[in-house]
């Protein structure tokens, strides 16, 4: 029985991670440099320990960067593409469900609480949610499954009573590993990413209501036994 939903943040409830990857493009490209989105796809939903689009920029070129600069230039662009930053189509509505359904809603993220909170008091999320699992409390965030297995013991629920949605592979490899159920919603950057193993994807949360998705879940659930 499904008793809880764990959402990622990034790219999933509002998409941060589209408008950071047309931002680094940007500045790539005045250097002459062009950033493969299967490169960037590296550090998409984790750390930048994974691909460091700040560093590898000097890798690229024979001159000396400045990488303040670089950053700066990268903040400023990335600023005024956030400015249209909206919710995702059907978040609302699954968050109102979930509600109406009475499970338990958590959000893992391998961002910072101190990024994720502004967005959530901005667009008046913070009352759907129970618990937040951030990277603020674990030692390795996504592909790791440690932020999973802390939004469970938050929510005090089991990862077969859990669905988790995620829109990166990083996220969704953290997801699988730690048992939950696995609902894929593909943003505009991670729409071509190869996705496996996945228990559904769906294009958009507009695209079915919650409660159908559950019993999706539940249906592929009981033949898998």
């Amino acid at each position: 029985m499904i008793k809880a939903l764990v959402f990622d943040f990034d790219g999933l409830i509002i998409d941060t991670e589209t408008p950071s990857y047309y931002s680094f493009r940007q500045v790539y490209q005045e250097y002459g440099v062009e950033l493969p989105i299967a490169l960037y796809a590296k550090c998409v939903g984790t750390s930048l320990d994974h691909f460091n689009p700040y560093t590898y920029i000097a890798e690229c070129v024979t001159e000396a960067i400045d990488l303040e600069i670089f950053k700066s230039r990268f903040k400023a662009i990335y600023a005024e593409l956030l400015k249209d930053a909206v919710i995702r189509p059907g978040v609302l509505a699954y968050l109102e469900e979930a509600k109406r359904l009475n499970l338990k809603v958590g959000l893992a993220s391998s961002s910072h609480i101190d990024w994720i909170e502004p967005y959530l008091i901005k667009h008046q999320l913070s009352g759907y949610f129970n618990s937040y699992s951030t990277a603020d409390e674990v030692a390795n965030v996504k592909p790791d499954p440690e932020l999973y297995l802390l939004a469970l013991q938050k929510l005090g629920v089991t990862a077969s009573e859990a669905i988790s949605f995620e829109d990166s592979l990083n996220g969704f490899r953290a997801a699988s590993a730690a048992g939950l159920h696995t609902v894929i919603v593909p943003n505009e950057l991670t729409k071509d990413y190869a996705f496996a193993d996945y228990d559904l994807m769906i294009p958009s949360m507009e695209d079915r209501s919650l409660a159908d998705l559950i019993d999706d879940i539940a249906g592929k659930s009981q033949l898998a036994k």
